[in-house]
């Protein structure tokens, strides 16, 4: 529905529109407020904000139609305003048209002409806020996705790559923050929504420091992929640092009581990579699956807060380089053999 201001000091006015669009008043596309001079008019913008057209004469008490028109430039760019007056010589019409005025209409009133005109303000206005809505959409899209990024999916490319997949080596990491349902038990939920940014935004920078890239957030939980050269041991790295980071934060900055740990599991190897999800939904997530993605999720499952979990092949790979120790076997869903598992310590 459409707000529509009609500013006039002719008392009939008001009478004639209701009657002349009463069914679009009827059908609710239009609802009309009504002022009888500029000073009105104002105050009912103050009270009605969503109003998008403004029909004003010209001559009126107390504020006239070019000093409103004036005003409701600097007031919203999106309020449209159309001059409906008696008042249509060439002088007028300018200095309408200079201090912003989208249409003149001439009194007598052509109704026909006014509808018509309406319309056609309407469809521009809605038009104008679509690109509004396009650009801030954009701005969105920049602060989670990198400009190159964005320049690739205007390509032509970009419908072909998207349903393109490749086997990769890789590592994965899952980081899961312990004890945090406890606090949205307790807190409300904008602090809740805080917090648990606060301590995503110190994993995040903790992985891009080391190369790696943030796979998808889950609940409270972050899964991060890594790959190129020595992959496992910048994840590795990036684990004992956000570990340490998380853990080193304010106690005035968490919960009432709370002190964020975190749970880690670790695992590398080959993986599928590729955009996963419907396309007739339009809805996709690049993201990496397979076996060595399930254990590294199981392996964050078993590890206890303040725990970093590798399996028996990573510790092969890594135990000249970091400190660590063995925890034991454990069994997991569909795998024959129980996994062993090794602490990441430093």
């Amino acid at each position: 529905m459409t707000k529509i201001l009609v500013a006039d000091d002719e008392a009939d006015l008001e009478l004639l529109i209701k009657q002349r669009f009463r069914k679009q008043i009827r059908e609710n596309k239009y609802q009309f407020v009504f002022a009888l001079n500029g000073k009105e008019a104002l105050a009912q913008l103050e009270v009605e904000k969503d109003i998008d057209v403004v029909l004003s004469d010209i001559n009126m008490p107390e504020m006239d139609g070019l000093t409103l028109l004036s005003q409701l430039t600097e007031l919203s760019p999106l309020i449209k305003t159309v001059i409906v007056s008696a008042y249509g010589d060439m002088d007028n019409i300018r200095t309408a048209m200079n201090r912003g005025a989208f249409d003149f209409i001439c009194k007598p009133v052509n109704f026909q002409d006014l509808e018509l005109t309406i319309e056609k303000t309407v469809q521009h206005v809605n038009q104008l806020k679509k690109t509004l809505q396009a650009i801030k959409e954009n701005d969105i899209l920049r602060m989670y996705v990198d400009e190159s990024v964005l320049h690739f999916m205007k390509s032509k490319e970009f419908e072909k790559a998207l349903m393109a997949n490749e086997i990769i080596d890789a590592t994965v990491v899952f980081i899961d923050i312990c004890g945090f349902t406890s606090i949205m038990e307790k807190e409300p939920a904008d602090k809740v929504v805080k917090l648990l940014n606060k301590y995503f935004d110190v994993m995040v920078k903790a992985i891009i420091a080391q190369g790696g890239h943030v796979d998808k957030f889950m609940g409270d939980a972050v899964m991060a992929v890594f790959r190129g050269d020595f992959h496992l041991d910048r994840a590795i790295e990036a684990s004992l640092t956000l570990r340490a980071q998380i853990e080193a934060l304010p106690p005035e900055e968490n919960g009432a009581g709370y002190m964020p740990k975190v749970s880690i599991g670790i695992n590398s190897g080959e993986m599928i990579s590729g955009n996963i999800g419907s396309a007739t939904l339009k809805r996709l997530d690049y993201t990496v699956l397979g076996d060595v993605v399930n254990t590294a999720q199981r392996l964050q499952s078993a590890a206890t807060a303040g725990q970093i979990f590798i399996e028996e092949s990573s510790y092969q790979k890594v135990k000249e380089f970091f400190n660590c120790r063995k925890v034991g076997e454990f069994t997991v869903k569909n795998k024959e053999k129980p996994l062993v598992a090794y602490e990441v310590l430093n």
